[in-house]
């Protein structure tokens, strides 16, 4: 194998890092595709970390917007949950 490297002409490293940025832009290509279609790009979702516990620590307006996202985030969940049923059950039969 050492020979093999030894014999190339010069410059052929540049091919590999070419190779390699290639893969990294396509995989990142894919990557926010998917996070574009999972909804992973959801600005609101620093309130769902707030429970009926915080209500005295928020202000009146951030405390709505918090009911409402995790009340969104939960429709989110059950239609997930209906579609990864009904994949399963296609798959079942």
């Amino acid at each position: 194998m050492k020979e093999f490297i030894e014999s190339l002409p010069d410059g052929w490293t540049i091919y590999v890092w070419m190779v390699a940025a290639a893969a990294i832009l396509i995989g990142a290509v894919f990557l926010l595709r998917w996070a574009a279609k999972n909804d992973q790009f959801d600005e609101n979702i620093k309130y769902v970390v707030f429970d009926e516990n915080d209500k005295d620590k928020m202000d009146p307006e951030e405390y709505q917007k918090s009911r409402e996202v995790i009340a969104h985030q939960e429709e989110l969940r059950k239609e997930y949950l209906r579609r990864k049923a009904e994949r399963y059950a296609a798959r079942r039969k």
